[in-house]
């Protein structure tokens, strides 16, 4: 068998496929046309609609090699030889076009003729009652009857969910031979490697109806997949998926930033495998759009961003080094993924701001684990707590193994148990909450149904303002109905349509529709389903009827000031690119008749004299009143000639480009200006943070513009008059002000730690416990904030070690604060300030916790205070033990 690099095998799959008729689509992207997934997991997703019969195909078969992610196994990554969290999966498939006989003798002349695998090792599982199946194998392609595995439903029937789309399916498998055998009971289907399985082929054939039963298809579909990484380390001949030149170079990269060859020890072994996948994954999700986040997509993309650099530091490397490791992604995928190159810029800044970040999250970890190890010092067991080790994991993204380590070297053991139990609570959370569990496309709503038979709406609305039109459909509370009433709200589906539906950003159009005697009002226009361009209306007139000839006429100022807005974006993002980098790229945006919204890629905020440049430079741009042309053309002819490809959006194989002059050309289905000084002047209203990584700036264009500025020109003029000065020397009175009140402010505060420390010790109790181990300060002392209280705190614990300063406060609003500051020899008698404040907080209605020294908690019950103070000198009597 030829050695091939994984480049190879690829490319000979969808040439192979391409030599059969298939037509070759290049990747989709991970983030998937589904809304019950969370990524793009297999290579049929983005082909579901044609199995389900959402849509009719452009081609009768097809050939993929689909990047996935799939995040169910993330922990088992690197400990296993196949788990990954990115990978590629390769696919052929056919909607009526080829079907059984065909899916597996050429897939068989695949692997045995082009890769040249062994016929002879070679097995196969079917679906039981799969005749056909069986023939095919034994008698066409030759396989011996004793190398067929016959399984039920479980293992070789394949549905879609609990209606719809399914059929058997045959399993490919490869005899690696008995050095990877798990033993003498080693069979075809066994866990272990030693039967490797390569290649699914589903036969979808079978409608499964409601009530169990099958109904033939009408026309019988093929999908198939193949893992990649799976298939290489076959050809390769290596053990496991690591160990292939898919990921090799990844882990020299890193080992050499470390100072660690790969086959040293198991411990960074592992290490490098787990940045090679993830650094891997990490590419491909921002390079297809994702951002890191507190949830969904992002929430992985961060996750595994940290995973990444904690097995760093597991191996030596203290510093940021993703980005070290990313260039040598690039060069070995780049081809055929120009979207790692194309989006370096932005790759290397989200790794470096969230990387950066993380490193302090690691800090905050490390105090959080020395006072936990030196208070498990401290108990019987010398035991951390599985709950602790799991918050480490989960917040802090400490893997177990760092944290045994640590402890080990300490004395300290860590309670697994408690914490595989911890990680299992948190799976069964995300399984029932994950997207993915929702593999179901609901059929026969009534949009579908209407999709099914109008197809698409004939959008005039780039053309035209109004048309004469038909009445297609009315639909009320999610029915077809025949008629709309005076009063009455609903939908209307128009045969040809001028108002713009809401998608990309851009809000939908308003207007009107009219015929003789009847009037209703276009309150929105959205795409409800599909390519559906429907009008949500409130009949003021008459009534609409099904197949009436009518006039829809556009709100055409509304239209033309978001049209304005529209065009302003595109120049903005082009702007933003010249200004902070060509790292910048929009993540998203917000266009309307009053404003627009900018969702943007960048590392920190832009400075003053940077937004003063952006919109200087916007201004330009609009000012010498560049045409706005567009362009239909095909989607790669429309990369290649520089048009911008937004991250949000998904486009079909024709698109349109939207050019301003020579200064912006990106593909875009929104409404546009003519030229670009119908935009007026454009006003930047505020510019913030969204998140990490991610900016917005929101402004105005038009006479929104003059309305703001006239306002501002208002205000400026009150506030002249009110401070008795020209409005030039605004700003100086201003900051002559506020420096009269930090003045002020400071002596307020000299007086008030003056009187609080004159008052403190008659507020203040001293109860001496434990025979003398251990001195409990308590006290109510109102109105006070918490930085003086902790300056008290401070004079208490530092005069005396044995201290337990616990002060409360009734503070503004019928709010408490509770602080518990510790001295050095009560830190030993078994005492935590968070543990004390957490349990006194439940005395007053809230909560609190902090750090074994010092914490700090708030309730909302200032009338149980006094019953607290009472209560506390119990509570610190039970955790000394006294």
């Amino acid at each position: 068998m030829q050695y091939r690099s994984g480049k190879e095998i690829r490319q000979l799959f969808v040439n192979f496929w391409e030599s059969k008729g298939a037509h070759h689509y290049k990747s989709f992207s991970l983030v998937p046309d589904d809304p019950s997934l969370l990524f793009t997991i297999a290579g049929m997703v983005p082909f579901k609609k044609y199995y389900l019969g959402l849509e009719e195909p452009e081609y009768a078969c097809a050939v993929t090699s689909q990047k996935c992610v799939r995040t169910n196994d993330i922990e088992n990554v690197g400990h296993t030889a196949r788990h990954h969290t990115f990978f590629e999966m390769l696919g052929n498939f056919s909607w009526g076009g080829y079907f059984k006989r065909e899916s597996l003798t050429w897939g068989w002349e695949f692997l045995t003729q082009v890769l040249g695998l062994d016929g002879s090792r070679m097995y196969a599982t079917i679906y039981k009652d799969d005749q056909e199946a069986f023939d095919i194998w034994t008698k066409e392609i030759g396989m011996p009857a004793s190398h067929l595995v016959l399984n039920g439903e479980d293992e070789n029937f394949w549905f879609m969910g609990p209606q719809g789309p399914c059929g058997p399916d045959s399993e490919i498998l490869y005899d690696q031979g008995e050095e990877f055998s798990c033993g003498p009971d080693c069979h075809p289907g066994c866990d272990c490697d030693r039967f490797l399985e390569i290649w699914n082929h589903v036969f979808t054939q079978y409608d499964r109806q409601a009530d169990g039963s099958f109904k033939p298809l009408p026309r019988k579909n093929i999908d198939t997949g193949m893992g990649l990484e799976r298939l290489a380390s076959l050809i390769q001949g290596v053990r496991n998926d690591f160990e292939t030149d898919l990921f090799t170079p990844l882990m020299k990269k890193a080992g050499d930033i470390a100072g660690v060859r790969y086959g040293e020890n198991d411990q960074s072994d592992l290490a490098l495998k787990v940045i090679s996948d993830h650094v891997r994954a990490v590419c491909f999700m921002i390079a297809d759009g994702i951002l890191p986040a507190n949830d969904g997509q992002g929430y992985v993309l961060r996750r595994l961003i940290r995973r990444a650099a904690r097995y760093g530091r597991l191996i030596g490397i203290n510093k940021p080094f993703i980005n070290d490791v990313i260039p040598a992604v690039i060069e070995l995928m780049g081809d055929p993924y120009s979207e790692l190159g194309e989006n370096r810029l932005t790759i290397e800044k989200i790794v470096e701001i969230e990387e950066n970040s993380f490193g302090k999250t690691i800090r905050q970890g490390s105090e959080l684990l020395d006072a936990e190890v030196k208070a498990a010092l401290e108990s019987a067991g010398k035991t951390l707590g599985g709950a602790v080790a799991f918050q480490l994991y989960d917040t802090f993204g400490f893997p177990l193994e760092l944290t045994r380590e640590i402890c080990a070297e300490r004395g300290v053991s860590v309670d697994e148990e408690e914490f595989k139990k911890e990680m299992e609570q948190q799976r069964e959370r995300a399984r029932s909450s994950s997207k993915q569990i929702a593999n179901n496309v609901i059929k026969g709503n009534v949009f579908n149904a209407l999709v099914n038979e109008f197809g698409a709406t004939d959008f005039v609305g780039y053309e035209k303002s109004e048309c004469n039109t038909k009445i297609r459909a009315l639909v009320r509370d999610g029915r077809q109905v025949d008629a709309l009433g005076e009063g009455e709200e609903g939908m209307v589906l128009l045969e040809s349509s001028p108002f713009y539906a809401e998608r990309g950003g851009q809000i939908g159009d308003t207007g009107l529709i009219k015929a003789d005697g009847v009037l209703a009002v276009v309150r929105d226009s959205t795409h409800p389903f599909g390519e559906l361009n429907m009008q949500t209306v409130t009949v003021t007139k008459g009534t609409l009827r099904v197949g009436e000839s009518v006039l829809a006429q556009v709100d055409l100022d509304r239209h033309l000031a978001i049209a304005r807005n529209h065009t302003a974006t595109h120049i903005l993002h082009a702007v933003l690119g010249k200004v902070l980098g060509g790292h910048v790229r929009q993540n998203g945006s917000l266009v309307s008749d009053r404003f627009l919204r900018f969702d943007y890629t960048h590392y920190e905020a832009p400075s003053r004299e940077q937004l003063e440049e952006i919109e200087t430079l916007t201004n330009a741009a609009i000012l010498t009143d560049r045409p706005v042309t567009t362009a239909v053309t095909d989607l790669e002819a429309a990369k290649a000639s520089g048009a911008k490809a937004l991250f949000e959006e998904k486009y079909g194989q024709t698109v349109r480009v939207v050019s301003v002059g020579d200064f912006s050309s990106e593909l875009c289905g929104g409404t546009h200006v003519s030229s670009s000084g119908m935009i007026g002047s454009l006003k930047i209203v505020s510019e913030e943070s969204i998140g990490s990584g991610i900016r917005r700036i929101t402004a105005v264009t038009g006479m929104t513009t003059v309305h703001l500025l006239q306002e501002l020109s208002r205000t400026a003029d009150e506030l002249s008059a009110r401070l008795a000065v020209k409005r030039p020397l605004l700003i100086e009175k201003v900051r002559g002000m506020e420096e009269e009140i930090k003045e002020l402010k400071r002596q307020i505060d000299g007086m008030s730690r003056a009187r609080l420390a004159g008052s403190i010790d008659s507020l203040i109790a001293k109860k001496t416990l434990a025979g003398g181990a251990v001195n409990l300060y308590i006290g109510r002392v109102d109105g006070q904030n918490m930085e003086l209280l902790r300056e008290s705190g401070d004079k208490f614990k530092d005069g005396d070690p044995k201290a337990v300063f616990v002060v409360f406060s009734k503070a503004a609003e019928d709010k408490v604060q509770i602080l518990c500051m510790l001295g050095e020899e009560a830190q030993k008698k078994k005492l935590h300030a968070g543990k004390i404040v957490k349990e006194l907080a439940a005395l007053v209605g809230g909560s609190g916790g902090g750090r074994p020294n010092m914490a700090q908690a708030g309730g909302k019950e200032p009338a149980k205070i006094d019953a607290a103070i009472a209560a506390a000198v119990d509570l610190v009597a039970k955790f000394i033990g006294a």
